[in-house]
């Protein structure tokens, strides 16, 4: 509908001689100002020297059109648009018929996005700050998915430097320790539970047989160990991946000496305190980095040009790898280098996800009650479910901080909006259980008031809200979307029977809350919750 009146604002201009290519049309918040509102005469009115209001009146004068039930202008200048309802019961209709495709698009046209995400190094296990940038990673994935384009889900694993040697150390001196041997903890060690069970599983299974096994045993087995647990935890939180890429594989095929020696080809290195270094202030970043230590070894940011080299040559229209805040400087270093070896740098977007604080009954948790360590995803997940803790993760711009609220997030009420949601779903769910309407209505009649055309209409809005958080990369548009439908369907609940004396009124109420079930699940499965359907 919106298409449709901005055509017919844009062929009216052009008959007054007027090209003007952004008109924007609002729903207006008072029933009273209409179904649709353009402010296109105020917008012109400052650039051809004419009263707004005169404009408006121009405006109208050429627009006839017989789903237009009338047009208001109101100051100082606003054109008020009232339509009949046949747009959003052709909308019901076609929700009914594309069911879990309803809101799918090809605005993408097969374009290919690589998402990298969460990307935890394998030496401990996830924390909250993955479990909001993997909330957010995986819900967008979904909605481009869901909008026609081509997206790879990829976790880049860290397998290489000096935090995997100290990985093999650890779990060395662990084990060293259970078959009764004095080592002490590496200086930069790992301390975790995690480790202790690794090491452990390995003196359960093995005795002491492992002591001749040198350090690269224990650093692969670490590693492939860590790894596991991470995925089955990213499994449980409904998130899996396309691409797995190993840090050493890249390593092998991109040499670091040939990183180097392109760049000095390119005039970006220099030497200096017997280390080299990257001269991309002369770039994007504000400083140099080093790109080879003194004692021979080389940064990680090494392997990472390597690795982002590796995504350039796969072909991508866009990669976005989201980080966090504390990679705030390294974006300009990594631009830098892409920009150093003549890549489009617009293709890559670094999303940085800001800080989550866990907060319980006023109180912000910082430690685990179980371990006296920081909360790991998995415990949150124990603790709240997964529904809840993927819907309260994609409430929020990743770009604000949030507190994530355990008293809420538990609530059996509707305080707690994903259950707010969800029980609208549950709800609508048992109604149809036993009063399936499989009659395909030619045209609606009883759908006549104010509440089912304010159901209709947030119905009818749900493909828009799809590809305006597609395309700005906004997930918790779809979170606040799906609480506004499941509000406009309590606020119907409460004022209508859905079950009548009237047959053909129960049809179509049968049919109103059906769109609003499939649209709700839509929605809900591009954040990754799966509605129960009892409560």
């Amino acid at each position: 509908m919106k298409d449709k009146l901005q055509q017919q604002i844009k062929e009216s201009l052009k008959k007054l001689n007027i090209v003007e290519d952004v008109i924007e049309i609002e729903k207006p918040k008072m029933l009273e100002n209409g179904d649709y509102s353009c402010n296109i005469a105020l917008k012109l009115a400052k650039h051809i020297g004419k009263n707004p209001m005169e404009i408006a009146e121009d405006i109208v004068s050429n627009i006839q059109e017989d789903y237009i039930l009338k047009m208001e202008i109101k100051k100082p200048g606003f054109i008020n648009f009232f339509v009949k309802k046949d747009y959003l019961f052709s909308n019901l209709k076609q929700c009914l018929e594309l069911k879990n495709k309803y809101g799918s698009s090809n605005i993408g046209k097969g374009k290919k996005y690589n998402i990298e995400f969460v990307s935890a190094n394998p030496t401990g296990i996830l924390h909250l700050g993955n479990a909001r940038g993997g909330a957010y990673g995986d819900s967008l994935a979904r909605i481009l998915t869901f909008s026609g384009y081509d997206v790879t889900k990829e976790y880049y694993i860290n397998d290489a430097g000096s935090q995997i040697t100290n990985l093999g150390l650890s779990i060395l001196a662990r084990y060293k320790k259970l078959c009764g041997i004095d080592c002490p903890m590496p200086e930069n060690g790992y301390f975790g539970k995690e480790i202790i069970a690794i090491a452990q599983k390995l003196y359960d299974e093995n005795g002491d047989k492992l002591i001749t096994e040198n350090l690269d045993y224990f650093k692969e087995l670490g590693t492939k160990e860590l790894l596991k647990k991470i995925v089955n935890d990213l499994e449980e939180y409904r998130i899996s991946y396309d691409k797995f890429t190993s840090e050493k594989e890249i390593i092998a095929q991109y040499s670091a000496s040939q990183i180097i020696d392109d760049l000095a080809n390119k005039n970006y290195i220099y030497e200096k305190d017997g280390a080299i270094w990257f001269k991309c202030s002369s770039l994007l970043d504000d400083k140099d980095h080093v790109l080879k230590k003194e004692d021979g070894s080389y940064t990680y940011l090494v392997s990472d040009i390597a690795y982002h080299l590796d995504k350039y040559s796969r072909g991508y229209t866009k990669m976005i790898d989201i980080l966090g805040t504390d990679h705030h400087g390294y974006v300009s270093r990594l631009k830098s280098s892409m920009q150093a070896y003549n890549k489009d740098i617009d293709k890559l977007e670094v999303k940085l996800l800001q800080l989550v604080r866990l907060v319980d009954n006023g109180e912000v948790v910082k430690m685990s009650k179980r371990t006296g360590k920081s909360v790991t995803l998995k415990e949150l997940v124990d603790e709240v479910g997964v529904n809840a803790a993927r819907y309260f993760f994609s409430r929020y711009s990743l770009d604000t901080q949030m507190d994530f609220d355990l008293t809420e997030a538990k609530a059996k009420n509707n305080e707690n909006p994903v259950y707010y949601v969800s029980y609208a779903y549950a709800r609508i769910c048992s109604i149809l259980k036993n009063n399936e309407n499989n009659q395909k209505i030619e045209k609606y009649r009883t759908l006549d008031n104010q509440d089912a055309y304010n159901v209709l209409e947030k119905v009818y809005e749900f493909p828009e809200v799809v590809k305006t958080a597609a395309l700005k990369e906004l997930p918790h548009l779809i979170t606040k979307y799906a609480y506004d439908l499941a509000s406009e369907f309590h606020t119907f609940y409460s004022k209508n029977r859905i079950l009548t004396d009237n047959e053909k009124q129960t049809l179509e109420n049968l049919d109103l809350i059906k769109a609003v079930k499939i649209t709700l699940e839509n929605a809900l499965g591009l954040i990754g919750v799966i509605p129960p359907e009892k409560m």
